[in-house]
């Protein structure tokens, strides 16, 4: 059987939950759990996030995916109802709502008496910058206000475009976020992601939204998942299929685009672009052998890599680290020129899952 395999480690899963709870020891976290957890496997995730305050999810179908499974924890649909009927399943099912436009609020009003009979938060986002939803000030302190003085408890909810950077709108955003939340008050906050809560720990406020960090990822472009004291969550890997032993002036690949240098030994690896391993590499890439990193060679192919194993012991059947504890998937990421999230995404159906 090919062995493009994908290991979910659910232990450090709870350790990146757990340094969640220490860098923002008074916030509730709202663990994210959107894109089937990041490409991790949802239905492999939850348990080990059991301790979470609650989830959060991307759409309807995200959070009754959660409910179905057991899951009696608060939800968080962050970016709201896409259809007045889907408000009648999201009060049955306990499922709390993101409101960014005046046809939500509609919806919301609609239902009034339902979605505050079951305790529900309405989470109001503002757009300070950003300009993706949201309401911007001042039209978001009138709904705030006259949501509260309706009997809706309300959450203010803003999210960061340059967290994981120094940037002149990370002071805009903060400082429109802090005045709503004073023309509000008293109101719940919830400002911070993965970034922002290495970032800002005087912004966690009442709810946390960690993403990426929970899954052992980096937000930021130059700490990696090590220096923040996060574990890789998840660990890909493939098998060698082949073997090969070429001269000076040979070529790998398709289009051969490697020209070997010297006598080299080669390992053919059964990964490529059908089962999620990127394809453009604008530069150097590297697998793992054994913890030892050696280079990738000529072009990623759908379902095959060529990696360089002169001097390395690696026989038939040796299994080889795409990313995971030894080769960080941001690295990976880094070197296909985008970032870990896109990777962990992005991986097909066809690796086994463990």
């Amino acid at each position: 059987m090919r062995q493009a395999t994908v290991y979910i480690d659910r232990e450090a899963l709870q350790y990146n939950l757990n340094r969640v709870k220490q860098l923002a020891p008074t916030a509730q976290i709202v663990s994210m759990v959107k894109a089937n957890a990041y490409g991790h496997g949802v239905k492999d995730c939850l348990a080990a996030l059991s301790g979470t305050d609650a989830f959060g999810v991307a759409c309807l179908e995200e959070a009754l995916e959660i409910r179905e499974l057991g899951y009696q924890q608060p939800i968080t649909l962050i970016e709201g109802i896409f259809s007045e009927d889907e408000m009648q399943v999201v009060i049955e099912n306990n499922i709390e709502c993101i409101v960014h436009h005046q046809q939500q609020l509609d919806w919301l009003r609609a239902h009034k008496q339902a979605y505050i009979g079951k305790n529900l938060k309405v989470w109001v986002k503002l757009n300070s910058g950003m300009n993706r939803l949201g309401f911007k000030v001042p039209e978001i302190i009138d709904v705030i206000n006259s949501l509260k003085a309706e009997g809706f408890t309300c959450v203010l909810a803003m999210h960061f475009a340059n967290a994981d950077a120094d940037h002149p709108l990370n002071e805009q955003q903060k400082s429109q976020f802090l005045q709503v939340k004073e023309a509000c008050a008293p109101i719940m906050g919830s400002c911070c992601n993965s970034a922002a809560i290495y970032k800002w720990p005087e912004l966690n406020f009442d709810f946390v939204r960690p993403g990426i960090m929970l899954y052992g990822a980096s937000p930021f472009a130059d700490r990696s998942a090590h220096d923040l004291d996060l574990k890789p969550v998840m660990t890909f890997t493939a098998e060698i299929i082949a073997l090969n032993h070429i001269q000076a002036g040979e070529h790998v690949g398709y289009g051969s685009t490697f020209t070997a240098d010297k006598e080299m030994d080669l390992a053919i690896v059964s990964i490529g672009y059908g089962d999620g391993y990127p394809r453009a590499f604008p530069k150097q890439n590297y697998v793992a052998i054994n913890g030892q990193e050696t280079r990738v060679i000529g072009r990623v192919a759908m379902d095959m890599i060529a990696i360089d194993v002169t001097g390395i012991d690696a026989p038939i059947g040796t299994e080889v680290e795409l990313w995971g504890k030894n080769r960080l998937v941001d690295d990976v990421a880094e070197a296909n020129g985008t970032i870990g999230y896109e990777l962990l995404c992005r991986l097909s159906a066809r690796p086994i899952r463990k």
